[in-house]
């Protein structure tokens, strides 16, 4: 893991370059960063757009680090373009995640690459569901698929209860985006890894069904 690919690298310089260039130039922030009403008006652009932009730069560290721990990954496994189709993909599904479930919130904002990111990591969890990640705040190493199915609940939670400055529902469609775009590019995974299929769609189906019953 870890590895600094050249289109890892151009994804990295890109995120920096426009998060650098909104941190400075408020009118640009304003225009491409994620809004509803903006999007309502047809300014759909907006939905990719903001996957390049950060709050700060915390925000953008903590992502392209997250990014450049779990993309060699992917890479290794799907290839170059595949990598960049889970990735743009992803991001653009954690945004229409964000579109369905604040649709009648005109001024609800959000930027940064979460949504791309977490495709990513979940990609890689499929990929490598036999993978140990540590945490700063657990001193234990903690099997992939664990992390994966308890970080969705943790943001059904989140989602349901308004918890934090954090867009839960990107991260949740990221993850979604991940999840169903590596199955299709690398469908051998349901011969290798059937179970692990099963236990992470569980929480994706525990989203849709809280959602139908007006839960969340």
């Amino acid at each position: 893991m870890g590895n600094l690919s050249l289109v890892l690298i151009i994804i990295i310089a890109a995120n920096a370059i426009i998060s650098f260039k909104g941190f400075n130039d408020f009118s640009f922030f304003e225009k491409y960063k994620f809004n509803v009403g903006a999007i309502l008006r047809g300014e759909q652009f907006r939905m990719f757009s903001s996957g390049f932009l950060h709050v700060e730069m915390t925000h953008l560290f903590f992502n392209m680090f997250t990014l450049y721990i779990f993309a060699d990954i992917v890479l290794s496994y799907l290839g170059t373009l595949y990598f960049l189709i889970v990735y743009i993909g992803s991001l653009l599904l954690g945004s229409l995640l964000s579109f369905y479930f604040h649709k009648n919130e005109y001024h609800y904002s959000a930027v940064g690459a979460s949504g791309a990111v977490m495709g990513i990591l979940y990609s890689a969890i499929l990929l490598r569901p036999d993978m140990s990640l540590y945490l700063f705040f657990i001193p234990i190493p903690i099997p992939a698929y664990i992390f994966g199915i308890g970080y969705l609940i943790y943001t059904i939670y989140g989602m349901k209860n308004q918890f934090g400055n954090i867009g839960h529902d990107a991260h949740f469609g990221g993850a979604i985006g991940g999840y169903v775009i590596t199955l299709i590019l690398a469908s051998w995974l349901f011969k290798e890894h059937l179970l692990m299929i099963i236990l992470l769609a569980i929480p994706i189906i525990l989203l849709f069904i809280l959602k139908k019953l007006d839960k969340i």
